[in-house]
């Protein structure tokens, strides 16, 4: 089956499938500005850090293309404008600075070129960045089939497909991975309040795949394990410290608790771009908190009280020692953490002085 793609860039212009439909209704978002791009990643139109990091990528070549009349400072100066509001966009997931920061070099290597020319470099170095995720993702996905048995029943949380991550996508790309291998599986996708990302999206990602899925509700997950119904669980991440502790949307700290202590293996699945070496544990990740009106309704309607005081941090950290592994495109890394990461680290610091 061929893979899902909920991003292109054609005609000058940023095309998405609007997250915020599905699954009513199959729609396309088109950015044609940085601002676009912005507000495209923080009302989650596009969702999943490679892909909001890919997304911001064109969001920062939309806006050479917007200031390519300018002068060389006035130029510049609405470059860094525009940078510093998409890095504003959403704080938590690390591949949104990754790829603002590789364009933003990218841009200083142009030093004093004419601004009408940087535009064509800029959207080129997107589409590398965009190319390299879809790589990244089929490669992290062949890897993860490993971890999973034939016959297995995997718990899910959140969106982690093609929705999210360019190709295959992360910890939903190992499951259908496997099942494109032939091993016989099913899954449990949990709602993933309060957006519904796991109701929403990846069960309707499943369902085009024909792959063998059951909504439940968040609160159903402990009865699974400690029944023994769930071979183990596998998320995505949008920060991974040095250390291993690791950000995900809320609820992945629960379930990691859940297993621990009914001893389910705990995957996590995330490119290396994800894990931010400069950030030696989760007390360093900051967590994006969203508005009141995602808890307080649902698709417009209140369900509950008005003035209604609310507390909706969008992720929550997850300690290194409730995971079993971390699946990246650059192989499996096992505990302690901190050596395998390092380790990643020194392989990159490697590559960039060779080069």
């Amino acid at each position: 089956m061929p893979t899902l793609i909920a991003m292109e860039f054609k005609s000058d212009r940023l095309r998405l499938i609007d997250q915020r439909m599905l699954p009513r209704e199959y729609l396309f978002f088109e950015c044609r500005t940085h601002e676009d791009c912005e507000f495209a990643i923080k009302d989650m139109v596009v969702r999943g850090a490679p892909a909001i990091g890919a997304a911001a990528a064109y969001g920062v070549a939309l806006a050479a293309l917007q200031y390519r009349g300018l002068s060389g400072s006035e130029f510049r100066q609405g470059m860094d404008a525009a940078m510093e509001s998409l890095l504003r966009s959403r704080p938590t997931a690390v591949n949104l600075r990754w790829a603002i920061e590789r364009m933003r070099a990218l841009l200083d290597a142009q030093g004093a070129a004419d601004p009408a020319g940087i535009y064509p470099v800029l959207k080129a170095e997107a589409d590398a960045i965009l190319y390299e995720d879809e790589r990244k993702s089929e490669r992290l996905s062949e890897l993860g089939v490993a971890l999973i048995p034939d016959g297995a029943t995997i718990l899910t949380h959140c969106n982690t497909g093609s929705l999210a991550v360019p190709g295959l996508g992360t910890a939903l790309g190992m499951v259908k991975a496997a099942w494109r291998s032939g091993k016989k599986l099913s899954v449990y996708a949990d709602e993933t309040r309060p957006r519904l990302q796991g109701a929403r999206l990846t069960a309707w990602e499943l369902m085009q795949e024909g792959i063998p899925v059951t909504l439940i509700a968040d609160s159903v997950a402990a009865t699974l394990m400690r029944d023994g119904k769930i071979s183990l669980v596998v998320v995505g991440a949008d920060r991974i410290a040095a250390n291993g502790d690791s950000a995900n949307k809320i609820g992945t700290f629960m379930l990691s608790v859940l297993a621990k202590r009914y001893q389910v293996p705990f995957y996590v699945a995330a490119p290396v771009s994800t894990i931010d070496f400069s950030c030696p544990g989760g007390e360093g990740i900051v967590i994006e908190e969203r508005g009141a009106e995602e808890l307080t309704e649902i698709e417009g309607l209140r369900v509950a009280p008005a003035g209604m005081a609310v507390y909706n941090p969008a992720f929550d950290l997850t300690p290194a020692e409730h995971i079993s592994a971390i699946v990246t495109e650059r192989g499996l890394l096992y505990p302690p953490f901190g050596r395998a990461i390092a380790a990643l680290n020194a392989e990159n610091d490697e590559e960039q002085n060779y080069g």
